[in-house]
């Protein structure tokens, strides 16, 4: 008898088929933190296919059970607006987003969207990986008067900085899918051989000291 996929395996093995998962041990991507990474996830692509984005949306809406009662959902700009904005429609909700830094120009906000003081917001965000970019969020809000209730990702990398900075925090966070079903999922797709699977587990335990030419 076929075991049964998890709704887990089900979002990676999408993301593996869209090629919203990128490698290129060789040729490092640098991500805006600096760091050098020999795999990149592009979650903007899921928003290109229907059925993979209902598949998100409906991971989504049924994890937020587990930070109920909220009465705002938020998207960190800019990848996590689109997914905020589609949850929040779904659960009926009013929807905010979130700068990384108030404007400079106009009115100077940092947040977009109404947002009373007291309100619980449910924060929406695309992957995680150091996590600064979600707690810049998580702060702004509380720094608004409002209380959040978590923070909820498609995709973690799983470092430990990033499991650190939101336990010191003090804030819940939930992701669909994590780092290492990627790397399970990729090696049974044939998506990656033995010896990329051993650069992305270096790489993971180290990734501001991992370099490319280490490989």
């Amino acid at each position: 008898m076929k075991k049964s996929r998890t709704l887990t395996e089900q979002i990676i093995e999408n993301l593996l088929q869209i090629n919203a998962v990128k490698l290129n041990p060789q040729n490092p991507f640098t991500w805006a933190s600096g760091i050098q990474s020999p795999i990149y996830c592009d979650n903007r692509l899921i928003l290109s296919y229907p059925s993979v984005r209902s598949l998100i949306l409906r991971n989504f809406f049924e994890q937020t059970a587990a930070f109920e009662p909220f009465d705002v959902v938020a998207g960190v700009a800019t990848a996590g607006i689109p997914w905020g904005v589609l949850l929040a429609d779904r659960l009926r909700q009013p929807f905010i987003y979130i700068r990384d830094k108030p404007k400079s120009h106009g009115r100077q906000n940092q947040i977009e969207g109404i947002l009373a003081e007291g309100s619980r917001v449910l924060i929406i965000e695309d992957l995680i990986s150091t996590g600064g970019s979600s707690l810049k969020a998580v702060e702004a809000v509380r720094e608004a008067g409002g209380v959040v209730a978590g923070v909820m990702a498609i995709f973690t990398y799983g470092f430990e900085e990033a499991t650190s900075r939101f336990e010191a925090a003090n804030c819940p966070l939930s992701t669909l899918a994590h780092y290492d079903m990627l790397l399970e999922k990729a090696v049974e797709m044939q998506y990656i051989t033995a010896n990329d699977l051993q650069t992305l587990q270096q790489w993971r335990l180290s990734p501001q000291t991992w370099s490319a030419n280490k490989i």
